[in-house]
């Protein structure tokens, strides 16, 4: 698995002095996350995947400019080579696309559905990952199987129940 962090800091002790919201993108766990969904979504290990980091201004300019929608969000997904899940036989190879995370928004939606926020950014780089291979949350049929799929590599991960789903 190929994934590349793009962070708001470079050093721990520079993360250490962001707010607690910050503090709390663990890149291990969510790099974790990320082999796991490769490994159970059939996607070759040379996948290429990247997440971001930023803050509330940023995410509001790129809501605004991709969507046209006003504010921050919780997670923003951008495909590139608009993969689907592969299989055994045959992994799907290429550049997956890009995750962008909002920690602060992250931790209040987390706060608000009595997770920590850990948990949320973990949910919603499952949610942003299954995003990035197509699929969707507009219909109700298609908002069950992608929130099946979510919530079973969730808890697959964290050896628990998956947090509950948010929705910024």
């Amino acid at each position: 698995m190929s994934v590349e962090f793009d962070l708001p800091w470079e050093t721990p002790e520079e993360q250490a002095g962001l707010g607690s919201a910050y503090r709390a993108v663990d890149t291990a766990q969510l790099g974790a996350l990320v082999d796991l969904a490769f490994a159970r979504w059939h996607l070759h290990p040379e996948t290429e995947v990247s997440i971001a980091v930023v803050d509330e201004a940023r995410m509001a300019q790129l809501h605004e400019q991709w969507l046209d929608l006003p504010g921050a969000t919780d997670v923003m997904s951008f495909p590139m080579d608009e993969l689907r899940e592969g299989t055994a036989a045959e992994p799907t190879l290429g550049v997956l696309g890009d995750v962008v995370l909002c920690p602060p928004v992250a931790q209040r939606q987390a706060a608000a559905a009595g997770h920590s926020t850990q948990d949320e950014l973990c949910l919603l780089t499952a949610h942003s990952l299954l995003h990035l291979l197509g699929h969707d949350h507009a219909r109700e049929d298609e908002r069950a199987r992608m929130f099946a799929a979510q919530r079973a590599l969730l808890e697959e991960f964290l050896g628990r129940d998956a947090p509950v789903e948010t929705m910024a």
